[in-house]
């Protein structure tokens, strides 16, 4: 299947979870994330989950980074639509945070963290296959961004699905990730 057939099945296949079992794979998820060493992470790139997407919960894993890494740097980012840019932005106890018009919340404002100094990268999908290609969103942003980090960045997705076989589009501009998170295995490629 191409992206656009799976963004469509997946997106589908996740607003079918039930609430009960969301929270139990969250559970699970954060439980495999355990399971990795944390050596050499200072600067952890998150995301806000997108609830209307019933999109995995990150703020565990940030949370459990915090504990593990008490002197962590997380960071968030901020979306230019127009120009189809992002940035990580250096957030805090004090952050605002806002929603904008596609229902993604970001810090207001903050530091924007060079892409190098990045050493953990949080990103979503939909649903990915088993060279560690991904189905996002459509709208490019994190191979953009991706492409600005360091070669030894760890790139990890979270998905409530196994892998599937092969996604049959993707291409040069695709940057596979290093881990995806199921509830049951870690994928590593």
């Amino acid at each position: 299947m191409n992206k656009q057939q799976l963004r469509e099945l997946y997106k589908e296949k996740r607003s079918l979870l039930s609430s009960t079992d969301k929270m139990k794979y969250d559970d699970l998820l954060l439980i495999q994330f355990q399971q990795l060493s944390f050596t050499h992470i200072q600067t952890v790139f998150s995301y806000w989950p997108l609830d209307h997407m019933n999109e995995p919960d990150t703020h565990n894993v940030s949370e459990f980074l915090h504990f593990v890494i008490p002197d962590l740097q997380l960071a968030y980012p901020r979306t230019n639509f127009s120009s189809s840019q992002m940035d990580a932005i250096a957030v805090n106890d004090d952050t605002i945070y806002i929603t904008n018009d596609y229902g993604i919340t970001e810090p207001e404002d903050g530091k924007t963290i060079d892409p190098k100094a990045i050493d953990l990268i949080l990103v979503p999908l939909l649903i990915f296959d088993k060279k560690g290609f991904r189905v996002g969103y459509g709208k490019g942003f994190y191979d953009k961004y991706l492409s600005q980090c360091r070669e030894d960045v760890i790139k990890v997705g979270f998905s409530y699905f196994d892998a599937i076989d092969r996604i049959d589009d993707t291409n040069e501009y695709d940057i596979p990730l290093n881990l995806c998170i199921t509830p049951d295995i870690i994928y590593e490629f």
